[in-house]
C-alpha cells in the first residue's frame, strides 16, 4: 500500500542502501504506483515513499525553495484553503492541490506545523539548516508506522512486513498482542503482533539530531 519507509542512523551505506531497497519493495504491490528514495549520508539517512500516481503525496521529496528543507508526506491534509491563500500571500510558490504546501508551513510555523494538519499521515522532515530529521504522524495514529530499533538505527515502515523482510528473526508472534486481538480487536498500548517492533505513538514528533533522539508527541488527549 502507499506508504513509507526509512533508516535513521550512522552504518554501512551500501548495506544500508540495499536493506532499504528490500523494505521498499514490500509496499510495491501494484504496477501503478510511484515511488522513490532520498538518501543522506551524513545524516545516515535513508528514506522511502509509495504513492497513488496524481494522489495528494504525489509530489515526493518536497522541497523549499533554498532546498534546505525536504519532506516526504504520505496521506492526507485537509486545510482550509483560506490558510494556504495566506502561505501563497506571503510569496511561497506551490501546486495547492498536492502537498507541496506543507514545507512551507514549516517555513513559517516550524514544528508547530505539524499540529496544524487535519489529516490521516505520517512523513519525515529532513531540515538540512540544523542537521535534524523529524519522523511524524497524524495525531490519533490512523496513518500508522511500524518500528524497531537495533544497533542504534531505527527501522520504520508502513507495513510491518518491510521490516520482517530483513530482520526474520522478529517472525514470532507475541501471545499477549495475539490475545488481546480475540478479546479487543486490536492489538493495545502501542505494541504489535510481534514482540520487537513497536507503533509510533500517536500524535509524535520524533527528532533525531547530533545522533540522538527526541521522543516528544505534539498531541494527547488529555489536552482537550
Amino acid at each position: 500500500m502507499p506508504g513509507i519507509v526509512g533508516i535513521i542512523g550512522a552504518g554501512n551505506p551500501k548495506e544500508s542502501a540495499n536493506v532499504h531497497q528490500q523494505m521498499l519493495g514490500c509496499l510495491l504491490h501494484e504496477p501503478f504506483y510511484v515511488s522513490g528514495n532520498y538518501v543522506n549520508e551524513t545524516l545516515g539517512l535513508n528514506l522511502g515513499w509509495v504513492a497513488h500516481e496524481r494522489s495528494f503525496s504525489d509530489c515526493n521529496p518536497i522541497w523549499n525553495e533554498t532546498k534546505d528543507i525536504c519532506l516526504i508526506f504520505s496521506g492526507e491534509d485537509f486545510t482550509d484553503n483560506a490558510e494556504i491563500d495566506q502561505l501563497k500571500a506571503k510569496g511561497h510558490t506551490f501546486a495547492a492541490d498536492k502537498a507541496s504546501y506543507l514545507v512551507h508551513w514549516y517555513e513559517e510555523l516550524g514544528l508547530e506545523f505539524i499540529g496544524r494538519l487535519n489529516g490521516c499521515f505520517s512523513g519525515v522532515l529532513v531540515d538540512l539548516r540544523k542537521q535534524s530529521v523529524v519522523l511524524f504522524n497524524d495525531r490519533y495514529g490512523l496513518n500508522r508506522i511500524y518500528c524497531h530499533e537495533h544497533d542504534g538505527r531505527l527501522y520504520f515502515s508502513s507495513e510491518a512486513k518491510s521490516i520482517l523482510k530483513v530482520f526474520p528473526g522478529l517472525r514470532r508472534l507475541d501471545l499477549k498482542g495475539v490475545a488481546e486481538v480475540f478479546s479487543c480487536g486490536c492489538v493495545l498500548q502501542d505494541r504489535t503482533l510481534y514482540p520487537e517492533i513497536t507503533l509510533l505513538p500517536s500524535g509524535s514528533r520524533w527528532e533525531f539530531k547530533a545522533g540522538k533522539i527526541d521522543k516528544s508527541r505534539y498531541f494527547k488527549p488529555d489536552s482537550w
